[in-house]
């Protein structure tokens, strides 16, 4: 008996080396936490342009009522919006991941860590392209659950290098991204929904699952 449950401890702690070194398991809860307030930030941010002005509502647009100028602003208020949420939403995962990966003793960087990064770039840069054509033909509603489906399809892709909840996580961005294909009055409500309100659920999840017992 003594016997057998040796064995079963040193499969378990065989396991266990292997699961880390095939997965990065230093993913915050609390990186999504952040990433969800700062998508709420920006979502805040573009509400209330397009409410001054641009569009009478978000829930209004009409792109044959604007003029290439109107176009031209919008655009590249949205891209920059995008590209300061992004931003500061890689620095602040950063800072989060980085935290809790030395206070594990590991690496951040690492052959795991690498696979997760190019699993999920392939898909993201894949639909950023994507976004920019659809700017690029005003076909700006469309931008908003491009950016769900394709950044739930990177989770997806990703999962199977980290924590496994990310795949519901996952599931959960790309329907969101395609309800709001069939309801366009509300592309950034269902945007804020998604970056903002499932992250934030996500990352507390994951930060009581896995790391308030460690903390």
């Amino acid at each position: 008996m003594h016997e057998s449950r040796e064995h079963l401890q040193t499969l378990t702690e065989i396991r266990s080396l292997m699961e880390r070194s095939s997965k990065f398991l230093s993913l915050s809860g609390l990186s999504g936490v952040s990433a969800g307030l700062i998508a709420l930030g920006g979502a805040v941010a573009v509400y209330m342009r397009m409410r001054m002005g641009l569009f009478t509502a978000v829930h209004d647009y009409q792109p044959d009522l604007y003029t290439d100028a109107d176009h031209s602003s919008i655009k590249q208020f949205l891209v920059t919006v995008a590209v300061v949420v992004l931003i500061l939403a890689l620095l602040s995962g950063t800072y989060f991941t980085v935290r809790k990966a030395r206070r594990q003793g590991q690496s951040v960087w690492n052959t795991s860590s690498q696979r997760l990064v190019w699993a999920m770039l392939v898909p993201l840069a894949t639909g950023g392209v994507f976004c920019l054509a659809l700017l690029q033909y005003n076909l700006i509603w469309l931008a908003f659950p491009v950016t769900l489906i394709f950044y739930g399809l990177a989770l997806l892709n990703g999962s199977k290098y980290t924590l496994r909840d990310v795949e519901s996580l996952a599931y959960c961005e790309i329907a969101l991204g395609l309800l709001s294909l069939f309801w366009p009055g509300y592309n950034l409500l269902t945007w804020s929904l998604g970056f903002g309100v499932l992250h934030i659920v996500y990352g507390l999840a994951m930060y009581y699952k896995y790391e308030r017992t460690t903390a």
